[in-house]
């Protein structure tokens, strides 16, 4: 017993406050994003070491569930936010998230960015990117659809597990990857397709989940999805169904909060958002495409992804404008 009574005695010692005129007067970084990217598989944790370590500073993440929830956070804050950065928003809520008038703009050049469009807003900047893509088990789906039209109008297809719309970043953006490739036969679509669909589930892991456990033939995720499985379980079994028509672009994007205490550190972080030192933790700690690939390169896993020939994404502004009758119009598909 003797033996423990010192270290106890010094570890007592250890966590005794500081004297005041000893406390080193640190500033804090407060950033909100969804609660993935700081789970225990995202990169968070490893970008905050990261970050603390070049800023002087301390990093304080604040989670909520997923994108939209973030945009909802902002809108109840106000001014009041606590945030200095948000970072987790997606095209999708560009131009609703520009118009709370809470964001300064970035001031940054983004020549040096690798996406498959040109980047011109002068708020917002991607962190990833990735399309949209259905992935399947070879071993129980050998032959799967190669184009949506195929994958819609095959009343034997296979078996879906797809995100509500109205919670989830990748289930709108099948709402608008349905819209950008049948139009006016969007709802006739749906209607088609209901029936084969298992679940909307609220979020993008549930439904994965619910795919590994066998509960549909396929999933709504990312083209970068099988690399995950390559990386970390050495499993090539997982791909993602290449469509002829193309696939919707998801771009995630961060931004500066206008009344942040912290300005400076602040547009450190944007800056340091687009490093190496971020950007290499982004494929193999987010399972994205990184917004500028880092001087090393990606990894392995990378190389045998599907590569769309066409990227669809619509207008921000848009998206806002449409985005209610969208909605109501799945909903009255899906529930005949």
């Amino acid at each position: 017993m003797s033996r423990l009574v010192a270290p106890l005695a010094i570890a007592a010692s250890l966590a005794a406050p500081l004297p005041a005129h000893a406390q080193p007067d640190i500033p804090t970084l407060t950033v909100y994003t969804y609660s993935s990217f700081v789970g225990r598989y995202g990169p968070g944790a490893a970008i905050g070491d990261l970050f603390e370590e070049r800023c002087g500073c301390r990093l304080e993440w604040v989670a909520s569930d997923d994108s939209g929830s973030l945009l909802g956070r902002l809108r109840l804050e106000g001014e009041t936010t606590g945030a200095d950065v948000v970072l987790g928003l997606d095209m999708n809520l560009a131009h609703e998230a520009r118009a709370l008038g809470l964001f300064a703009p970035h001031g940054r050049d983004t020549g040096d960015l690798d996406l498959p469009i040109a980047w011109e807003d002068d708020v917002f900047l991607p962190f990833d990117w990735g399309h949209l893509a259905f992935v399947y088990d070879e071993t129980r789906l050998p032959a799967p659809p190669t184009s949506l039209r195929a994958l819609v109008e095959d009343v034997d297809g296979p078996s879906l597990v797809l995100q509500d719309p109205r919670t989830s970043a990748p289930g709108f953006g099948f709402l608008l990857w349905m819209e950008a490739v049948f139009g006016e036969e969007a709802p006739a679509a749906w209607e088609k397709l209901a029936p084969r669909v298992v679940t909307f589930t609220s979020g993008w892991s549930q439904a994965y989940g619910l795919f590994l456990e066998g509960e549909a033939d396929m999933v709504l995720s990312y083209q970068t999805s099988p690399a995950y499985h390559r990386a970390v379980e050495n499993e090539t079994r997982y791909r993602a169904a290449a469509f002829e028509e193309g696939h919707y672009l998801h771009v995630e994007i961060a931004g500066m909060i206008r009344t942040s205490a912290e300005p400076e550190l602040a547009r450190d972080f944007l800056d340091f958002m687009l490093s190496d030192d971020f950007q290499a933790l982004i494929p193999q700690g987010n399972w994205m495409f990184p917004a500028r690939i880092p001087e090393e390169g990606l990894p392995e896993a990378f190389d045998d992804l599907i590569e769309p020939a066409t990227s669809f994404l619509f207008d921000p502004e848009q998206v806002a404008r449409d985005r209610r009758a969208l909605i109501d119009a799945w909903l009255a598909a899906t529930a005949r």
